[in-house]
Parts: C-alpha cells; sequence; structure tokens
C-alpha cells in the first residue's frame, strides 16, 4: 500500500535527532523521499545512509538552518538529488533557560536566528518549488510554550510565540496557491532536548518532577508522538487543515 506521503519530496531541518529524526523515519516510511537538513556535527549523514541501507530515498545537507547561504545551498543540494520539495517540516530549533534578567542580547539574537529565521529562510528557499508544482504542505515546530510562559524561558517562549503567526501568517498568504501551512506544539518532549530543559529548570527551582509532569500532560511526549502529528499536518488527510495549532500535550493547554 502506497503511504500517506507517496510520491512527496520531504525536507525536514533538525532531521538528525529528536523529534525531527522520528519524522525522518516516519516520513520515510509513509513514502516520502526524504532530505535531512541539520549541523555539520550531526548524524544527518549516517541517517541518511541507513534509510538508503533500508530501501529508501534519502540526503543529507549539512548547514546551519539560520545561515541565508548555508540554507540556500542545503536546498538545492537536496532538490538537485531527490526532486522538487514538496513538503516542508521546519523543526530545527533549540532553548534557552536563564533568569530573564541574566540573559543576553547575544542569547536573544542566537535563539531568534535558530528558532524563527531558521523558519524564514528554510520556507522563503522552499516555497517557489511548491508554487511550481502545484502546491505543498509545510509544518513548522512550535511549543506549548507559545501560549503557556514558562518561568527561566522568556527567550524561548517569545520565539515560540513568532512561530505561531508565522505558520498562520504563510498559511494566509499562500492559501490560494494551494499550500497549507499549520503548527505542531509539543508539551515536554522526552528527547535530550526535553531531558536538558527538566533538568536546567530544576536547576532553577521550577518544579518539573514526575509528579508535576504527570499533573501537567499524564507523562513526556514521546519523538514518535510528535512525528505522527507533523506527518498527519503535512498529508492530504489534512487537505482542509491550514493555519492551524495542533497541540500535542494530552491537554497540557487545556486544563
Amino acid at each position: 500500500m502506497a503511504g500517506r506521503l507517496h510520491g512527496k519530496i520531504a525536507l525536514i531541518s533538525g532531521g538528525a535527532g529528536g523529534c525531527g529524526l522520528a519524522a525522518s523515519e516516519l516520513f520515510a516510511r509513509e513514502g516520502a523521499a526524504v532530505g535531512i537538513v541539520d549541523l555539520p556535527q550531526s548524524q544527518g549523514e549516517a541517517v541518511a545512509a541507513r534509510l538508503r541501507s533500508e530501501g529508501f530515498r534519502a540526503a543529507f545537507a549539512s548547514a546551519d538552518a539560520s545561515d541565508e547561504r548555508q540554507v540556500t545551498q542545503a536546498v538545492e543540494r537536496v532538490s538537485g538529488e531527490l526532486g522538487p520539495i514538496t513538503v516542508l517540516f521546519n523543526h530545527a530549533g533549540t532553548i534557552v533557560i536563564r533568569p530573564f534578567l541574566e540573559t543576553t542580547a547575544e542569547e536573544w539574537d542566537r535563539l531568534m536566528a535558530v528558532n524563527v529565521r531558521s523558519m524564514f529562510l528554510m520556507t522563503r528557499a522552499v516555497l517557489p518549488q511548491m508554487i511550481d508544482a502545484g502546491g505543498g504542505s509545510i509544518v513548522c515546530t512550535s511549543s506549548i510554550s507559545a501560549v503557556a510562559a514558562t518561568p527561566m524561558e522568556v527567550l524561548y517562549n517569545t520565539t515560540k510565540g513568532a512561530c505561531h503567526m508565522f505558520a498562520r501568517s504563510v498559511a494566509v498568504e499562500f492559501r490560494d496557491r494551494n499550500i497549507r501551512c499549520n503548527a505542531v506544539c509539543p508539551g515536554f518532549i522526552q528527547t535530550a532536548h526535553g531531558q536538558r530543559e527538566v533538568e536546567e529548570l530544576t536547576r532553577y527551582g521550577v518544579d518539573v518532577s514526575d509528579a508535576a509532569i504527570a499533573a501537567q500532560q499524564g507523562r513526556m511526549c514521546r519523538p514518535d508522538e510528535v512525528a505522527k502529528a507533523a506527518l498527519y499536518l503535512a498529508s492530504e488527510d489534512a487537505s482542509f487543515v491550514s493555519g492551524a495549532h495542533l497541540f500535542v500535550d494530552n491537554c497540557f493547554t487545556a486544563m
């Protein structure tokens, strides 16, 4: 049976680790040719090689997704090897956890670059290919932090608020060109990123104990659960879903 992304060319930024890795593997199993964009020191090449050894089409292009020249080159490399990109998962991101008055302008600039500028650059680079192909789907990783502020995360919360409106605005502007754009918004995730968040918040006295997480969202979210939500938004199953924010948080933001 054909998968839900059969015939699609999917590009995933931050696709070599965590939820991005889970999406790279899932999208490949669902029929997409997968282009992974991640940092040079990532496992991106090994992930792409493993996917190819399993019979899937996959390519890796190293890039800092916040750097315009590197993004342009990465998109050109992936599309040159796999074909015009019709699915984009803007997943690259990082976090700063620190009391607001101890944060620096450099940290602000870097977090805005990695979490927000990267989405702008990747989307702008890919959109012309989607338009020429007659349409496409964009999924952006936001967070519960876009609407539920956590202490010590002012910079991170702000970037995710920007991700929310970026996805919605792109959806509105490009709806008539058959391009959908949505955001997937996880709660606390069982990844290296999520574990670091828990450890650093705990160090600053924020209660993110197992009991607190259980009360807020039942348990930690698994990477594959985020990937499955992104798959839904990327696929034709969500053909009339655009400009939406899909929370993968087991009621965290509903309580």
